[in-house]
């Protein structure tokens, strides 16, 4: 009898657990689909959110390429229709104290983990939280290895030797992961991650070494840092620290949007040739300049942009150096100073005769060009002209270039970053 009782519990017991188990799945939902194929319960809806300072540049297509009598002959830019995928786009040049926020963050991230200013856990982190004096006698000796030594100093006041700050971080090579080589014989994830060391500090002494027997001491000498300055377009920045910036500016955003449990984001980037081409020309067809028309003045006589006019009548436009990067009218997609002002780096990688063997869908050719690779093979196209420059490098199709590693006073850049979805109107 006792046995029976003890068969009967253990039948109940398991009638209950079997009763319960649907139950207790619906709870998690994974059968209020009632066996139809409805995808993850859950998941919230999601609008791309638009990144401070960009406008939305939409998807199109365009005839990228001259429009006008080739008048040097070179043949680098025969016309070709092309369709670009929808991107938002900095409203300006990247700025001196937009870069510096760059360059502070790094500065600082290398000085707390130098005082081991860092957060529990398995991983440990830079402990943000913690407060962080130079005014501190403590702290300024204790990081008195990233300062210039006595005999480097100049003035009473100590300060950071710049060359020690470096931005460590890594990322994927797709192309490289991509390859049809890989897929017949897959490698491990490893040999796709790119390690990359970038200066962080603009080279300021671009501003002499660009222009033999010139006075330019002054802007080398307050250019960046001064005040006066932050709202100009940020120079002496080489495509390598580009690049770094637009990996910083990555994981700065996407670490918020990780604190308030949102996914994250494309990535920030250089604008390809094309997409820098096809916001230039802010949705006109076939116009040699952002603002539409073919000449650089408006019906007032009114110079469009800051470049090298009149035979080097440099200040007849309203600048002589780089003047504020909103300083002229924007393009019909609100984009300022895509014609002159200063030049700026795209990603993508120059040769003369690439326009016959780039694809008519978002066109780019990339290069990773090694440190021990020739120069030729270091040259990435700038666009849009600058301030020492003649008006046609300010035309929306002229190429350009300069080489990878090095900073020049005329050239810098802003970014953007690929739109997920078909129009921002989906909404």
């Amino acid at each position: 009898m006792l046995n029976k009782m003890k068969n009967m519990k253990n039948f109940m017991w398991k009638m209950f657990a079997i009763l319960a188990l649907p139950a207790f799945l619906g709870s998690c939902g994974l059968s209020s689909s009632k066996g139809e194929l409805t995808g993850v319960p859950g998941r919230r809806p999601w609008y791309h959110p638009q990144p401070f300072g960009t406008v939305y540049v939409p998807t199109g297509t365009f005839h990228m390429g001259s429009t006008e009598q080739d008048i040097i002959n070179s043949l680098t830019a025969r016309p070709k229709q092309v369709s670009i995928q929808a991107f938002y786009m900095d409203d300006t040049e990247i700025t001196n104290n937009e870069y510096r926020q760059f360059v502070y963050w790094v500065r600082d991230s290398i000085v707390r983990t130098t005082l081991e200013y860092m957060t529990d856990g398995d991983v440990p982190r830079v402990d943000w939280k913690k407060k962080l004096s130079y005014d501190d006698k403590e702290v300024t000796d204790a990081i008195s290895g990233l300062m210039y030594s006595q005999a480097d100093q100049v003035g009473i006041k100590n300060s950071f030797d710049w060359r020690k700050m470096k931005y460590d971080y890594k990322r994927m090579d797709l192309q490289k992961a991509a390859a049809l080589d890989n897929k017949l014989n897959p490698k491990p994830r490893k040999d796709f991650i790119i390690e990359k060391k970038a200066d962080i500090y603009p080279d300021t002494l671009c501003w002499i070494r660009d222009f033999a027997y010139s006075y330019n001491d002054p802007m080398a000498q307050t250019y960046f840092w001064h005040p006066g300055y932050d709202d100009y377009p940020v120079v002496g920045v080489s495509w390598e620290q580009a690049n770094a910036f637009c990996w910083w500016r990555t994981n700065y955003l996407n670490s918020y949007y990780e604190e308030q449990s949102d996914p994250e984001v494309n990535a920030f980037r250089l604008p390809t040739e094309a997409e820098w081409e096809y916001a230039a020309r802010g949705g006109r067809k076939f116009s040699p300049y952002p603002w539409g028309g073919p000449y650089m003045r408006n019906s007032r006589g009114c110079f469009l942009a800051n470049f090298k006019p009149l035979r080097g009548d440099y200040i007849s436009d309203g600048g002589f150096y780089p003047v504020k990067v909103t300083a002229y009218f924007p393009n019909d997609y609100g984009l300022y100073c895509m014609a002159g002002n200063v030049a700026e780096w795209t990603s993508s990688a120059y040769d003369p005769s690439i326009y016959t063997q780039v694809d008519d869908m978002n066109p780019d050719y990339n290069y990773e060009a090694k440190d021990d690779d020739p120069p030729s093979l270091k040259a990435k196209v700038i666009r849009g002209g600058s301030w020492k420059d003649v008006a046609y490098f300010c035309n929306t199709s002229t190429r350009a270039y300069e080489y990878q590693d090095t900073a020049k006073s005329y050239v810098g850049f802003r970014c953007v970053m690929t739109f997920m979805g078909r129009s921002q109107k989906d909404k």
